[in-house]
């Protein structure tokens, strides 16, 4: 229900936990320590694909410093990493599949003594033909790679095929006077949190286990380990420890991370601790998927289009993990904002002998984004329409139905983002600029670069029974308020939201209500901290709880003679009347998303309860000798529905820009023939400050949505996805060429001024 801005929805307050991150107060999981602890190591494969012969750990086991070796035979449930798919071991046994696949663990009293012990692991291995490259891959005489036939839905080397099919695609292409048609690619991304994976797990009584980590999801985690351990669900609890990023890296990587801590707790019947270091972490965990797009447009004299036709292949790696739900947004992303009567989309994953990949902020949008935006640039170009004007007539409106023939019924912002953000940038007259610049100057180039995004918050038709929260809420004697959900604070400032949802609900102040720490045993399943769904889903189990445990406070009220305008005020001696009289002060609030659908024949139907939107304007100046490029000013106006923190908001757009140009101008990752040629953040660039604009300009369009709480929807992912595009575009805009891929650094800059 949508209710008026107050004092607490909307304003910026300040975060709870900045003051302990801040001054190292904060425990994460490498500050923990247990009595008799160990220190984990894994041993991985220095080969993309070969056949296991033999592991011998002798000399291993002789180190009085070891305490245990583990290899797959040591398993004492499945020896699986349960993501979607049971298709990725956990230790090797027959097979190995990429480089950096686990093969056997060593605990020993010390990390140095479990690294030398793990380096005294003889290993003997049969090398087997390799592909790493997803369209190689498809071929029929390549190597199979995949370890279930059940994992590969298509054969051979395909994991997943899915398609979207929305009109008649030959009358769309009919109708159109002009077709643009280009091929993409874009390449792996790291997430570069500044935290590495890490977990412990710590045996307790009674045959169970707490697994301690830096995590995005508890519930995937106690449903992997339970799984790979052999025991029930309830004999494992998960506890997130605080957490210094994620972006997605955390989502899936750690059910394989706190599987093999709890293998060498178990084996050692100690607490073992399992934290990898960045070269390790670079090497072997998951990153964005590579994918290469092939993108055909066709469209009116006018500018409207008629039709899109779209084939996407994306790089899954040796094991699924998430890359049937990565594709599926990907499929349903690729049509972008826009009104589109004829749409047709092919989307593959794809095996190869490569690091398994995974989520990523955006999670299979920025790949299909860069095309449909650079498109939409050589439309307007070959039309000689302006590039704003071209989306302004395009983008979609309330009562129009997406490429999934969804009808927009409300909550549809993307319009007047557009308007917002050409108006802050002063679009005109910065084209003005920008051109009379360019006359002028003979050592650099600027070019002005837009990008217009829709993302489907939530989980979607594709996995409906994870779009649901629970919250629990109790009321305590002396008037404070304890809340417990289950999703968690990477970073990202939901702690805030959530606490300001409830004080708002209840009428207290903030500081009287604390958010409990998620641990499985005690928080409800508020399903995965992903899809920019926080916010919107455990923001309405809080909300929920609240009014629940509102209308139990009115009846005790009414019970002790206090009129509701004086419940604020006498808010502590309801409280101790709930305690003195035996009144139940515990309630639990329970949000789950509006009815979504997913025709899987046709990729056709309600896909998502709701839409957040974005335009971004960037502008930069590429240096003509170099092909350097810097971001000289930026743009970013979103429709996030109502905003419960526009610090908070404009923090996470600030953060997501950043991100969004690294992935654009110079994030890399070579791969030859299964190896990851970076192992560090030395040998990765990453933007810093100053890679960005100095005065970046953020705002918001409100446009609410009635099912969310007090308005809201999801934020996240939105400013990467929209932010690469944008940057993509002013380079091509500056150099008179449409970009092709990324990550457009100086030499593929320079290639395309040549």
């Amino acid at each position: 229900m949508v209710e008026e801005r107050t004092t607490l929805i909307g304003a910026a307050l300040p975060r709870p936990d900045a003051v302990g991150k801040v001054r190292g107060e904060a425990k994460y999981v490498d500050d923990l320590v247990f009595h008799g602890m160990l220190h984990g190591r894994v041993v991985r494969s220095p080969h993309p694909h070969a056949r296991l012969l033999s592991i011998d750990t002798q000399a291993a086991l002789q180190n009085p410093a070891v305490a245990c070796v583990v290899t797959s035979d040591d398993v004492p449930g499945d020896n699986v990493v349960h993501v979607i798919y049971d298709d990725q071991p956990a230790l090797a046994k027959h097979v190995v599949r990429y480089v950096g696949e686990p093969v056997a663990l060593v605990a020993a009293s010390s990390r140095a003594a479990a690294k030398a012990a793990a380096d005294s692991l003889v290993i003997r291995y049969e090398e087997l033909p390799t592909v790493s490259d997803p369209v190689e891959a498809l071929r029929p005489e390549s190597p199979v790679i995949v370890s279930l036939a059940e994992a590969a839905e298509g054969g051979g080397n395909l994991f997943n095929e899915m398609v979207l099919y929305k009109g008649d695609i030959s009358r769309g292409f009919s109708d159109a006077d002009v077709t643009i048609e280009g091929e993409y690619q874009t390449g792996y991304q790291e997430h570069a949190y500044i935290e590495t994976q890490g977990a412990i797990a710590v045996p307790e009584d009674s045959g169970s286990f707490a697994i301690y980590g830096s995590m995005q999801c508890p519930f995937y985690v106690q449903r992997a380990v339970s799984k790979v351990l052999g025991l029930p669900m309830a004999k494992i609890r998960v506890i997130q420890t605080t957490t210094g990023g994620a972006f997605g890296g955390k989502e899936d990587v750690p059910s394989q991370i706190c599987s093999l801590a709890a293998l060498m707790a178990w084996q050692s019947r100690r607490p073992v601790k399992l934290v990898l270091d960045r070269g390790e972490d670079i090497l072997t965990t998951s990153k964005r998927h590579p994918a290469r797009v092939r993108y055909r447009t066709g469209a009116k004299l006018d500018g409207s289009i008629t039709a899109i036709d779209v084939d996407v292949i994306l790089d899954a790696g040796a094991y699924q993990t998430l890359s049937s739900a990565v594709l599926w947004r990907s499929l349903c992303t690729a049509a972008g904002p826009y009104r589109i009567p004829h749409v047709r989309v092919n989307a593959k994953s794809v095996a190869t002998n490569t690091v398994p990949n995974g989520a990523f902020r955006g999670f299979g949008s920025p790949q299909v984004i860069f095309p449909h935006e650079s498109q939409m640039d050589q439309l307007a170009e070959k039309l000689g329409i302006d590039r704003a004007e071209i989306r302004r007539r395009n983008v979609l409106k309330l009562g129009d139905r997406s490429s999934t023939e969804q009808l927009l019924d409300q909550s549809v912002g993307i319009g007047g983002s557009l308007d917002r953000a050409t108006e802050m940038i002063a679009w005109d007259e910065r084209l003005a600029a920008v051109a009379q610049f360019n006359a002028q100057s003979d050592s650099a180039q600027r070019g002005l670069g837009i990008s217009c995004v829709l993302y489907g918050v939530g989980l979607g038709g594709k996995a409906p029974f994870l779009d649901k929260a629970g919250a629990t809420m109790k009321l305590e004697p002396d008037g404070s308020v304890a809340v417990a959900v289950g999703t968690v604070e990477m970073g990202q400032g939901l702690t805030t939201s959530l606490l300001q949802i409830a004080a708002q609900e209840l009428g207290i102040p903030i500081e009287r209500i604390q958010l409990a720490p998620v641990d499985t045993s005690r928080v409800p399943d508020s399903g995965p901290t992903v899809a920019s769904r926080g916010t919107m889903m455990s923001g309405l189990a809080v909300l929920n709880a609240a009014r629940k445990l509102r209308e139990r406070v009115e009846i005790v009220a009414e019970m002790q003679g206090i009129t509701p305008s004086d419940i604020h005020a006498r808010w502590d001696e309801i409280a101790n009347a709930f305690w003195l009289n035996n009144l139940d002060p515990a309630v639990e609030g329970w949000a789950k998303t509006e009815p979504v659908s997913w025709d899987p024949e046709t990729g056709l139907g309600d896909v998502y309860p709701v839409y957040a939107y974005a335009t971004h304007i960037a502008e930069v100046e590429v240096d003509t000798a170099t092909g350097e490029t810097d971001v000289i000013d930026f743009v970013a106006v979103h429709d996030s529905g109502r905003i419960l923190n526009r610090t908070l908001a404009a923090g996470q757009v600030q953060g997501g820009v950043a991100q969004g140009i690294g992935f654009a101008l110079m994030e890399h990752i070579p791969q030859r023939d299964g190896h990851l040629l970076v192992n560090g953040l030395t040998t990765y660039r990453l933007p810093t400050i100053r890679d960005v604009a100095l005065d970046m300009g953020v705002d918001f369009v409100e446009a609410t949505f009635s099912a969310g709480p007090f308005g809201a929807k999801g934020l996240g992912e939105v400013p990467l996805m929209a932010a690469h595009a944008a940057v993509a575009s002013a380079v091509s805009h500056a150099v008179g060429r449409p970009a092709k891929s990324y990550p457009l650094d100086p030499e593929a800059v320079a290639s395309l001024l040549s």
